[in-house]
């Protein structure tokens, strides 16, 4: 049977990334992101707004660019999984932390949230606009060598435009 692991967060950063490089020189990215929920309280009829918090990292280049960019208040879309590990606390508790472990991302909200110098206007880096964690999508391609530019290829003859007189009426919507 098949089975689906994907998260889409859509919130605001509640404080700086925190950026750490392991021993092969990769980086990590943690962030913790905001959404929140609207309801109205049954019993008085008022709007309630909850807020839930979600820990987020990123690997690679796209921690990076995570560095880079984002900063407390930054409005961000995150793509990923969840991924749940154990681990003992100071106390000798075994607990159980459930993250999302980011495979895309893309910066929301123009300008704001990047700083002086960020020169993206639209959250998007480059033409893209979001960024991936697989590196193998995001390679330029490989160069080519220079060779003399090829003649240009003859033109295709004109097509008659097409005679749409003879269609029925009969459209179906």
């Amino acid at each position: 049977m098949a089975s689906v692991n994907k998260v889409i967060i859509v919130g605001n950063l509640g404080r700086d990334p925190e950026i750490r490089y392991m021993p092969s020189g990769d980086a990590i990215a943690n962030i913790a992101v905001a959404t929140s929920y609207r309801s109205k309280d049954r019993n008085t009829g008022e709007q309630k707004e909850l807020t839930e918090w979600h820990r987020i990292s990123f690997f690679g280049r796209l921690a990076e660019i995570v560095g880079q960019y984002l900063k407390k208040g930054s409005s961000v879309y995150v793509e990923g999984r969840l991924q749940t590990r154990k681990y003992t606390d100071k106390d000798g508790v075994e607990k159980y932390a459930t993250d999302i472990i980011a495979e895309q991302m893309q910066m929301l909200g123009g300008r704001q949230g990047m700083g002086e110098g960020g020169g993206m206007d639209d959250g998007g880096y480059g033409g893209g606009g979001g960024y991936e964690a697989a590196p193998q999508q995001r390679q330029a391609p490989a160069p080519r060598p220079q060779m003399a530019a090829p003649a240009p290829a003859p033109r295709p003859a004109p097509r008659p435009a097409p005679n749409f007189s003879d269609m029925d009426d009969d459209i179906p919507f």
